[in-house]
């Protein structure tokens, strides 16, 4: 018996799932297939939930810069093996382990940044991962999360086309956004628009970011950083007395955006009522990040 609840404890905790709340309404269960981006835009649906007394359970299948592809190509190698070990690498599960794993009411799926402006990465894999949830879970909603453009100081953008990368930010948005849509109608589905948010911020006025020219990024000196007011991607930092640049994923603020979007569209409630702000985020760029999020899910 002892052997057994240890067994089953494992199991419980492989399968990944986080529940959030301590109201009496019945839970909303939402799936994630996805990577870094999505980690980043769900960091404070914890948050939101507890805020409201709300009701999430969370099962996951994420895996950092991973495609549709290759999750694609997971799940295949499970079916035609169930004991292969390539196609079990969600901490030794497969995804039909997961998704098997009680009913969800939403599953996500989202394209890695990189290829996520060039519209062939997604065919076939989308519509074969849309087909494989649906057969295990026949009445899931299921969301495409929309992506962002990396920012506009990055070295290099996304790929638009074999062995052909996007020039700025502004293309890699535009043709991603254009992917995505494209992909969500073929497969006759909706949008978790962060990347339509991500880029209200970036085109904005008020809040926009723009590079510091005055920093010397060629002789950096510990523990100086370029001025990065209104990033939300994680940008410059000092790690081990080395300076980063990473200007692709999202740092706390842009967490904080994201992660308001799927609140608005999951629990279908505005964003700006929200009260919880991460500490890192000022209050002043929360509260316009609040009405980004606001804007950006009644445009859908």
């Amino acid at each position: 018996m002892k052997y057994l609840k240890k067994a089953l404890l494992i199991s419980f905790l492989l399968i990944s799932h986080v529940s959030f709340g301590q109201g009496a309404a019945k839970a909303l269960r939402l799936f994630i297939i996805g990577n870094s981006f999505s980690q980043n835009a769900t960091a404070y649906l914890p948050n939101f939930v507890k805020e409201n007394d709300q009701q999430l359970v969370v099962g996951r299948a994420e895996l950092g810069g991973h495609s549709l592809q290759q999750h694609w190509e997971y799940a295949e190698a499970a079916e035609a093996n169930p004991e292969d070990p390539k196609g079990k690498p969600y901490k030794g599960k497969s995804l039909r382990m997961l998704l098997s794993a009680g009913t969800w009411d939403v599953v996500t799926m989202q394209q890695f940044s990189y290829l996520s402006a060039d519209v062939d990465s997604y065919s076939p894999y989308a519509q074969k991962l849309y087909n494989y949830i649906k057969s295990l879970q026949p009445n899931a909603k299921i969301l495409l999360h929309q992506g962002w453009a990396y920012r506009s100081d990055a070295k290099k953008f996304g790929r638009v086309a074999p062995e052909q990368l996007a020039k700025t930010q502004e293309e890699m948005w535009q043709k991603s956004r254009a992917a995505y849509h494209t992909v969500a109608k073929q497969l006759k589905v909706d949008i978790i628009p962060v990347g339509d948010a991500f880029n209200a911020v970036a085109t904005g006025k008020e809040f926009r970011f723009t590079k510091d020219m005055n920093f010397d990024y060629d002789h950096p000196v510990f523990p100086n950083l370029p001025i990065q007011t209104n990033s939300i991607n994680m940008g410059y930092y000092w790690k081990d007395k080395a300076l980063v640049f990473d200007p692709n994923h999202a740092n706390e603020a842009g967490r904080y955006l994201g992660s308001l979007i799927w609140y608005a569209l999951l629990f279908k409630e505005s964003p700006e009522k929200l009260q919880y702000v991460p500490k890192q985020v000022p209050a002043e760029f929360a509260a316009y990040l609040r009405s980004v999020a606001a804007k950006t899910v009644k445009d859908l």
